[in-house]
């Protein structure tokens, strides 16, 4: 597929990126004890450019494709039940009404609750845990298989709940472990905008040709789905036991001259340095995340999730009723949106990348969302909704990650950047939830209602980026005055560590 093909490829294109190293006022002995003593002059680290571009070069080549292809199977298992759905899944379950829409509802619940302590247990365990997380999804993706009533399809929607809701979030905390925060929104970027469209169309790849082979056994029609699905993502998930790295400091993958320069690398985009190590998790960091920028991302992510869920789960449905197409068919014309976004999505990403202005990125795809959805309510014309369906799925893919970047660019230290990872996505969810019922079965098939909710908060997301971006420059401008250095006052060691976002030497990426 051409999406993955531009994943393999992606890393001799970073390669010849120009890396540069932030202003610090802290120093870390060579024993990884803090330091504290201010400097007036910009931080060197001694980073040998050279070893850091072969480094960087390593970590793409692993932790790219490894992220992207755990989140395109987290996404193919939790939107198979909208493939299913077009071939057969209510009628054989015998649900009627807003069945399908309450089995959504009950997945998106214990999504949101169960986010920020999968992270939090991520920071404590290590990888170990996202390797559990992915075979308990591919294990109820095979249970689904099998289930002869909607009360089955309750149950195995609350359990794919519980493990799918610490991907993402964990995804995102294990590259900001390795990567410096103007190089994560590229990174994120990458797996999170380039997963879904790889997921979507080799999820409806994948539909139209289980459903044109001969049944397995009794596992028949929409049933193939989600046990072919969730053999490969259980199966992944105990090799990812032995490869899915853990941090910098601890990891198999690198050798210790490169773990020295990964946790320096790390140490240069931070006040107060640490090398490697991690403050303790405490209450009071968790809460200091609930901060402005982290509920402004979090509120911006939920708007936008709307519309992300909305066409994850119901693009089949939406495409069924411009036309009179076979179940195969249907499948067959949700692959091309994402195609398309696949590559936007990579343009997009590096464009913001290059620039270094989060917020330009999301002001500059947003209005394809917002144009799609105009369309949408404003023709009845196939043709043109479907159209509308391509800018659509365009502006959504890279917003999405560019606002997880922008509030995990801002989070710190470790445990609020944890926090933060999960509790955006957490919040967004809600989102999702109002997704599922704005598209009711009694609004088929134009769905006119959903469209009209997207236009407005597709244009309330436009107006919160402009006042966060305007809230971090006027917050920039109080710490280049100095006017927050009194934070520093009678602070011990630890306290200081622990200021994290609030340092008067952090400079939040606007």
């Amino acid at each position: 597929m051409p999406s993955i093909s531009l994943l393999l490829f992606l890393p001799f294109s970073l390669r010849n990126v120009q890396m540069e190293h932030m202003p610090s006022s802290n120093d870390v002995s060579e024993k990884g004890s803090l330091d504290v003593e201010s400097t007036s002059a910009k931080f060197d680290n001694g980073i040998d450019p050279v070893a850091e571009k072969k480094l960087l070069r390593k970590l793409d080549w692993i932790l790219l494709p490894l992220t992207t292809l755990i989140y395109v199977l987290n996404f193919v298992d939790r939107t198979a039940i909208g493939n299913a759905k077009v071939v057969g899944l209510e009628k054989d379950l015998g649900m009627t009404g807003y069945d399908y829409n309450i089995a959504l509802t009950v997945f998106f619940i214990f999504f949101i609750f169960f986010e920020v302590p999968a992270n939090l247990a991520l920071k404590r365990f290590g990888s170990i845990s996202m390797a559990l997380l992915i075979i308990m999804f591919g294990l109820v993706s095979i249970g689904t298989a099998f289930i002869q009533n909607f009360a089955g399809l309750i149950v195995t929607r609350i359990f794919l709940g519980i493990a799918e809701g610490g991907t993402l979030p964990g995804l995102t905390y294990i590259l900001s472990r390795y990567y410096r925060r103007h190089e994560l929104v590229l990174r994120i970027g990458i797996f999170f905008g380039l997963a879904p469209c790889i997921a979507g169309a080799f999820g409806g790849l994948l539909a139209s040709g289980l459903l044109a082979v001969n049944d397995i056994g009794s596992v028949t029609s929409w049933r193939k789905i989600f046990l072919i699905e969730g053999i490969i993502t259980t199966g992944f998930g105990i090799l990812g036991i032995f490869f899915i790295p853990t941090d910098p400091k601890h990891t198999r993958m690198l050798n210790e001259t490169e773990r020295e320069l990964a946790l320096r690398r790390i140490d240069a985009d931070r006040p107060v340095k640490t090398h490697g190590d991690k403050e303790r998790t405490t209450w009071k960091l968790v809460w200091r995340s609930l901060n402005f920028n982290t509920l402004l991302c979090s509120v911006l992510y939920l708007f936008v999730n709307i519309s992300f869920q909305g066409l994850s789960f119901f693009m089949p449905t939406v495409v069924a009723g411009l036309g009179h197409y076979t179940p195969i068919q249907v499948q067959l014309r949700t692959v091309p949106p994402y195609a398309v976004a696949g590559f936007w999505a990579l343009f997009v990403t590096y464009g913001g990348y290059r620039f270094r202005v989060r917020s330009l990125t999301i002001l500059f795809t947003i209005p394809l969302v917002l144009s799609g959805y105009v369309i949408a309510v404003a023709t009845p014309s196939h043709h043109a909704r479907y159209a509308a369906c391509f800018l659509c799925v365009m502006g959504l893919v890279p917003t999405a990650p560019a606002i997880v970047a922008w509030g995990t660019d801002n989070a710190s230290p470790d445990t609020m950047r944890a926090t933060t990872s999960a509790l955006i996505p957490s919040i967004g969810t809600i989102g999702a939830i109002v997704a599922v019922w704005s598209y009711l079965p009694t609004d088929a098939p134009s769905f006119r209602k959903g469209s009209i909710l997207n236009v407005a908060t597709s244009s309330t997301v436009i107006i919160l980026v402009i006042i966060g971006a305007l809230y971090i420059r006027w917050e920039n401008g109080k710490r280049e005055r100095g006017e927050r250095n009194y934070r520093l006052e009678g602070k011990t060691t630890e306290e200081i560590v622990d200021l994290g976002y609030k340092h008067p030497d952090f400079r939040y990426q606007i």
